[in-house]
């Protein structure tokens, strides 16, 4: 494959139509709030001038990006700050360290909390894996999220494959490249709510159940968001089960993980537990997606939480660490 070819299980398919928006509008309105809703597209102007005219109580934060750029969510809650107006969800610190991938793993190394090993290679410079680290490895952008960028082909085994991926994702995303070990295991969601009390929610599990080699072991787009290739796969998406005192460990290693890189509100942390039961963080994720129906929300339901309560608990949550002061 050429270095700058995109895969075709790295191309725009199926993309579902995003309807977090008008969950959390529905709830809250059902909730009995008056709400407004202020688009982010691509003029800091007409956020401010928004923000401004409408002079809300609270920002209900729904960005993922800002003119096409996914790092820029953190400068919008950073712009939230500067106005001193109180908003849902992990601040630009927190959105920051959680979309590094690079900066975050080492963070948690620093907090003992176990992280497969990892490089980063920036674009223009040299493309090397250190001989502490191991083959086979997965091959990420480091500043994106939903498994974009990451493909079968991701999983690397030698030097030639390990270079062409990097390639890939200088050219085609434009930023630096994190190559991570891989880690065999279960892989698991774990969403947890809360801020100086933490709730750890009901863990969901990404099932491969196809007895095939040849068939996927990542979270790529295509698993996530391919309702065909899952069927094709036998992949299912399941709340996981695992026995107490195992999950008494991953629960405290979430809890961790989640202070650690300062999320607030909400969050979800992305695992793997390997056959002799060792607990992996693969990543972290402030403000995942809170949409009906989405890993989160299920959870939560489990729990016994409704949708309009989880949404209910989010605002809350928000408006007593601002009048707190707790950023």
């Amino acid at each position: 494959m050429d270095a700058g070819e995109i895969p075709a299980d790295d191309k725009d398919f199926h993309k579902p139509i995003l309807t977090t928006e008008s969950n959390v509008v529905i709830a809250l309105r059902e909730l009995g709030h008056e709400v407004t809703v202020l688009g982010v597209h691509d003029d800091v102007e007409y956020i401010v001038s928004g923000l401004k005219e409408q002079n809300p109580d609270i920002v209900f934060n729904l960005t993922e990006q800002f003119r096409c750029n996914r790092c820029f969510d953190t400068n919008i809650a950073g712009l939230l700050e500067m106005l001193d107006i109180p908003f849902t969800g992990s601040g630009s610190i927190g959105l920051m360290l959680c979309r590094d991938k690079g900066l975050s793993c080492e963070l948690l190394s620093r907090h003992r909390i176990r992280v497969p090993g990892f490089a980063v290679f920036y674009p223009g410079k040299t493309i090397k894996i250190p001989k502490t680290l191991h083959y086979p490895f997965v091959i990420k952008p480091s500043y994106e999220d939903a498994s974009e960028g990451i493909s079968n082909a991701s999983l690397v085994r030698d030097e030639e494959s390990l270079r062409k991926r990097v390639e890939l994702v200088h050219s085609h995303w434009k930023q630096p490249a994190k190559a991570e070990e891989f880690i065999e295991g279960r892989e698991l969601y774990v969403s947890v709510i809360g801020n100086q009390r933490l709730t750890v929610l009901p863990p969901r599990e990404l099932s491969f159940e196809a007895d095939n080699n040849n068939g996927p072991v990542l979270a790529t787009y295509r698993v996530k968001w391919d309702m065909e290739y899952q069927e094709k796969w036998k992949i299912s998406f399941k709340f996981a089960e695992i026995e107490n005192t195992l999950m008494t460990r991953v629960a405290r290693i979430c809890k961790r993980t989640y202070r650690a890189l300062r999320i607030h509100d909400y969050g979800r942390i992305d695992l793997r537990i390997t056959p002799d039961n060792t607990i992996v963080i693969l990543e972290a994720n402030a403000n995942p997606d809170i949409s009906y129906g989405d890993e989160l929300s299920e959870s939560a339901a489990i729990r016994g939480i409704s949708y309009n309560a989880l949404i209910d608990r989010i605002l809350n949550m928000a408006f007593h660490r601002f009048n707190n002061k707790q950023l």
